[in-house]
C-alpha cells in the first residue's frame, strides 16, 4: 500500500504565498515523478507542476514564474511553493505520484486533496 499525505494550503489574500508538501510512504521501490494538480469548482483537474526523479520540472503556463516545485528524494516528498497568488488559483490541490512498488508494478497515486483559497 502507498499513501500520499498532503499538508499546507489554506486561505490567503491575493499576492500572498502558500506552500504545500506531500509525503509518500508505504511500499515504494522507486518514485518516477511527483506533481501537483488542481481542480476548481466546475472545472476539470489540471496539471500545475511536476518533477521527475531526475529533477526535470514542468509547469502550467498559468503558474510559471510564480510557483516552484521541488523534491526531496530521501524523504519521498514533493513541495510546491506558491507566490503571487491570484484568486484564480483557488482550487483543491492534489498531490500525484507515478511510482513503482516493485520492478514489475508501476501505478499512479493521488493524495486526498487540500484546499487553497485566494481572496481578492
Amino acid at each position: 500500500q502507498v499513501q500520499l499525505v498532503e499538508s499546507g494550503g489554506g486561505l490567503v489574500q491575493a499576492g500572498g504565498s502558500l506552500s504545500l508538501s506531500c509525503a509518500a510512504s508505504g511500499s515504494i521501490f522507486r518514485i518516477n515523478a511527483m506533481g501537483w494538480y488542481r481542480q476548481a469548482p466546475g472545472k476539470q483537474r489540471e496539471l500545475v507542476a511536476a518533477v521527475t526523479s531526475g529533477g526535470s520540472t514542468n509547469y502550467a503556463d498559468s503558474v510559471k514564474g510564480r510557483f516552484t516545485i521541488s523534491r526531496d528524494n530521501a524523504k519521498n516528498t514533493v513541495y510546491l511553493q506558491m507566490n503571487s497568488l491570484k484568486p484564480e488559483d483557488t482550487a483543491v490541490y492534489y498531490c500525484n505520484a507515478d511510482l513503482s512498488s516493485s520492478l514489475f508494478r508501476r501505478d499512479n497515486y493521488w493524495g486526498q486533496g487540500t484546499q487553497v483559497t485566494v481572496s481578492s
